[in-house]
């Protein structure tokens, strides 16, 4: 029987966040939108304060939060402010959006081991917000990378698993 929870991360565009995730093993559902900002209802052109986020749907007998951090820290670079390849300002910011204790426990513990791990240049810079609402983005965003397979992306796994 599945076990499915949510996890909900910003780490650049969410085009290349949302390609890479979705063939993650115990990964079911992908979604890209907007999260942690000010207003309700966001848009691509109108949403202040939000990042760039995804809604990952995991099965937790098969993956777990701590597993899909480590990708997430492998496949963007979490040690630049508010940018990601080409992209530059606050939607761009890395981010997780925190739901509960368990989360924040097992994030702070995998960011020890990737700075602890040498492997960026810099300390990981990754914010904790607080989980408050997800706002699924335009239809035209989602899965944008199957629609459009040459469209721009700055994700890709940069090295092996830091567990």
């Amino acid at each position: 029987m599945e076990n499915l929870k949510k996890a909900y991360l910003a780490g650049g565009c969410f085009w290349g966040m949302e390609d890479l995730f979705r063939v993650r093993p115990g990964v079911k559902d992908t979604e890209v939108g907007y999260i942690g900002g000010t207003n309700d209802n966001p848009t691509y052109p109108n949403h202040p304060g939000h990042a760039e986020g995804i809604e990952i749907t995991y099965d937790a007998n098969e993956t777990s939060y701590k597993e899909l951090l480590d990708y997430f820290f492998r496949m963007h670079d979490p040690t630049t402010v508010d940018s990601q390849g080409n992209d530059k300002g606050s939607s761009y910011r890395s981010a997780l959006f925190i739901q509960n204790e368990e989360e924040k426990q097992i994030a702070d513990e995998i960011i020890k081991i990737v700075d602890d791990s040498g492997r960026w240049q810099g300390k990981v810079v990754t914010t904790f917000e607080p989980f408050t609402k997800f706002w699924p983005a335009e239809e035209n965003h989602q899965d944008y990378l199957i629609k459009q397979p040459n469209g721009y992306t700055c994700h890709f796994e940069r090295f092996g698993t830091f567990l």
